[in-house]
């Protein structure tokens, strides 16, 4: 066993939209496997036809494009070990059903849905297992003969595994050690179901990952009460040699209060639950997505790598190389993880920061575009290298910013009561006049130029420069001032500055 390839698997259903907590999964599997130089399968669940979701599988695929975790083999890739849809290989999990069933490990049985709901109202927390079996209409309590005739009538059947009670079944566990559970507590599953030839998850999970050579699986919590069955169907098989280590992570729990992140919770508190926004076929209904909210691809996998995962140290910001350098899955929180949604938001702006201004400005073009100006990119970058560590997404910049691009056409009154003093007219036109007689309109030269005007003439630096502030922004925001007027040239800071003089004229 220590000798063998990594190879991990992940295999959604698509039934809808993939969850972040389902995305953290994948991340872990992806960091597993490149640690170890090993195998990331991506495989498809849509062995329940009924829960089938059109377009579900694209987004799946999409996502994880989008992210950069990228699969070496599975659906829309290939490989040696397909098909890899599960839909595709009902005739590969057919041979298993019938080994289980020639062994003794597994029996066919006939209840109708109706006879087993009169079942569990006679019978308080009915389950199907050795005590009860022998109750229900299957291949175990029906003579041979009976059984033939409901076979050759098609009759519709599942196939049960043969759960023995009063033994220990023992799970190895990466993450929460030998969990021990008795036999006893276990039901006889539903390996297959004949109505539409096909397995269920339990079986078809331990088929595919048997033959595909899968060395670990890692999965939710969610999956955990379903490793006792896993294993005992390894046994069944004779497979115990190649059973793969599990490792069951923590749940992602709400924000705030008791329980598992919802969609719900994002919508109440306005952050996103999935990787990328999702258009519901059957409702119409949009739900917003990591990419769509403004997030960075790497700033959404450094903020799921650590929830519920930490190195040590103090270091937050990580990169891929670098996640995949020190992850170990034993380190992982057996208890739930809460998600911290500002810490999201936290990780982007850091990638904001980390990133330079001529990466930032082509994803900022767009909005300024949007908003009616055309504008050449050397400018929409010497702005977002002003502007672009205010703001923990590109699209925020606009709000802060729209004065680089349109004049003001109106004054902030709260920042007019305080800042523009009775003397603000005449100081600023004696600013407008020595700006106007500028030729060297840079930065250092104005700076200089007016930082030896104010001292000249006595004048206190905050009354000039938040008054020059209101008529050039028309709020108290934005940069360093001569930044802002070097940015807008001469004349339209002078066309700026007099305009507001105008406006505001005498303060009361």
């Amino acid at each position: 066993m220590e000798d063998r390839r990594v190879r991990v698997r992940f295999a959604p259903s698509p039934t809808g939209p993939l969850h972040i907590g389902g995305v953290r999964t994948a991340l872990y599997n992806f960091l597993f496997a490149r640690q170890h130089d090993g195998d990331f399968v991506f495989r498809i669940e849509d062995t329940d036809s009924t829960r089938f979701v059109p377009g579900a599988e694209d987004y799946i695929i999409e996502s994880f494009r989008w992210l950069g975790l990228k699969f070496d083999e599975g659906v829309a890739i290939g490989g040696k070990y397909g098909p890899y849809r599960q839909s595709e290989r009902r005739e590969i999990y057919r041979k298993y059903v019938d080994q289980l069933l020639e062994s003794g490990n597994a029996y066919l049985a006939f209840d109708t849905p109706e006879e087993l709901e009169a079942k569990r109202k006679e019978i308080e927390n009915f389950q199907y297992d050795a005590k009860t079996r022998m109750q229900m209409r299957n291949s175990l309590s029906l003579p041979k003969e009976e059984v033939d005739r409901l076979l050759a009538d098609n009759v519709q059947y599942v196939v049960r595994f043969k759960v023995t009670p009063g033994e220990q079944v023992h799970v190895d566990d990466m993450i929460r050690g030998d969990v021990v559970v008795m036999s006893d507590i276990l039901d006889d599953k539903v390996l297959y179901k004949s109505a539409d030839e096909l397995p269920t998850y339990h079986l078809a999970n331990i088929v595919d990952d048997h033959l595909m050579e899968i060395s670990h699986v890692i999965r939710g919590e969610e999956w955990l009460p379903s490793a006792p069955l896993h294993v005992l169907l390894y046994r069944a098989f004779g497979w115990q040699d190649t059973m793969p280590k599990f490792a069951h992570l923590s749940l992602l729990l709400k924000p705030e209060g008791k329980g598992k992140l919802s969609k719900r919770d994002g919508d109440r508190l306005g952050f996103p639950v999935f990787p990328l926004e999702w258009h519901d076929p059957k409702t119409d209904e949009v739900s917003s997505g990591y990419r769509e909210s403004g997030y960075f691809p790497e700033a959404v996998v450094n903020f799921l790598a650590l929830l519920g995962w930490n190195p040590g140290g103090e270091q937050e910001v990580f990169s891929l190389d670098e996640l995949i350098k020190l992850f170990d899955i034993t380190r992982c929180q057996k208890a739930g993880a809460r998600f911290d949604y500002q810490k999201g938001q936290w990780f982007n702006h850091e990638y904001i920061l980390r990133k330079s201004p001529e990466e930032i400005a082509p994803l900022f073009a767009p909005v300024v575009a949007g908003n009616g100006i055309e504008e050449s990119m050397s400018r929409i970058t010497e702005v977002v290298r002003m502007m672009k560590d205010r703001v923990s997404f590109v699209k925020d910049l606009w709000q802060l910013c729209s004065f680089f691009f349109i004049a003001p056409t109106t004054y902030d009154e709260k920042t007019v009561r305080k800042r523009w003093k009775e003397d603000s007219p005449q100081t600023m036109s004696a600013l407008a006049d020595l700006l106007e007689g500028l030729d060297d309109f840079s930065i250092e030269n104005q700076e200089r130029v007016v930082h030896e005007w104010i001292e000249t003439n006595d004048l206190k630096m905050g009354n000039v420069m938040n008054a020059w502030r209101l008529t050039l922004v028309g709020e108290g925001k934005g940069p360093g001032m001569f930044d802002i007027s070097a940015f807008l040239g001469k004349q339209e800071t002078l066309n700026r500055m007099r305009r507001a003089i105008k406006v505001l004229g005498t303060a009361e």
